[in-house]
């Protein structure tokens, strides 16, 4: 489940009560005999949908969920590893994480069984998870009626994104960290329960005065109206003030620079790891 977030202020500030609870059946039934749920290959050449693929169990102990984790984002950072191979290693990261951040007693041995090149990514992971889980104090066991679609080609978005910073002065990976938080990269289409609105989630009257007469639902005019909300911001100089006006909590400001880092910091080795 992807949280989406929405605000009074820059984009999307919903109230703190209105994320679906994330299901965690499957991370406490699984015993570590399902950590590894696909081998390590890279030459994957079936037809798949990617989207009709099944999210795997997470693992039910420390070991495995380390397992599990390590061998995901060997996936996702290997360049030679198919579509279908990423989407796979992917939909493991995210319940892994997901048991992972639930779990908070487990850091210490997941990490202890794991590479120390990946402690940083995981601490980063789950930080940012738990951040966004604590902004919201109730759950809801609904979802609005939202539709999931594939998001933008890779190499738009990432020329959205440079573009933006070329114009406002707003580093490329907080904007793609805030897609990301906030739609899962476009993926979620449709109005959050407070009204906000496209790949960005702004709401009308932000839109309105920092869209510059773009359309919310187009990436790179969503894209655009963010940085340049940032910027009037002083996002520029002082990027903690700028996102804490796009959403008003400090929790989600948190979130959003962890989730920069990781994209910055994986920027090197993969588009993967925007995805």
């Amino acid at each position: 489940a992807v949280v989406v977030l929405s605000g009074d202020d820059g984009s999307d500030a919903a109230p703190p009560t209105t994320a679906a609870a994330p299901s965690d059946t499957a991370a406490t039934t699984a015993s570590s005999s399902s950590a590894t749920t696909t081998e390590p290959t890279t030459s994957t050449t079936e037809a798949v949908d990617v989207w009709s693929l099944e999210p795997p169990p997470a693992a039910g102990d420390p070991a495995g969920l380390a397992a599990q984790i390590a061998e995901a984002e060997a996936t996702i950072r290997d360049e030679r590893a198919s579509e279908v191979d990423v989407a796979r290693a992917a939909l493991a990261q995210q319940v892994a994480y997901r048991a992972l951040g639930a779990r908070p007693e487990w850091d210490e041995a997941v990490l202890a069984a794991l590479p120390a090149e990946l402690h940083e990514t995981v601490r980063r992971h789950v930080e940012a998870r738990r951040e966004l889980r604590a902004m919201h104090t109730r759950l809801s066991p609904t979802l609005p009626a939202w539709e999931i679609v594939p998001p933008a080609p890779y190499d738009e978005l990432l020329s959205h994104y440079r573009e933006a910073e070329a114009e406002f002065g707003i580093p490329w990976p907080y904007l793609a960290a805030i897609n990301l938080v906030e739609t899962g990269t476009g993926r979620i289409r449709g109005t959050s329960v407070a009204g906000a609105q496209g790949p960005m989630q702004f709401m009308p009257a932000t839109w309105e005065a920092y869209g510059a007469g773009g359309d919310v639902h187009d990436h790179r005019d969503a894209i655009l109206g963010a940085a340049r909300y940032l910027a009037a911001n002083n996002g520029a100089q002082d990027i903690d003030h700028a996102l804490f006006r796009y959403n008003r909590s400090q929790r989600y400001v948190r979130a959003i620079k962890l989730y920069a880092a990781l994209i910055a910091g994986g920027f090197a080795f993969t588009e993967n790891i925007l995805y």
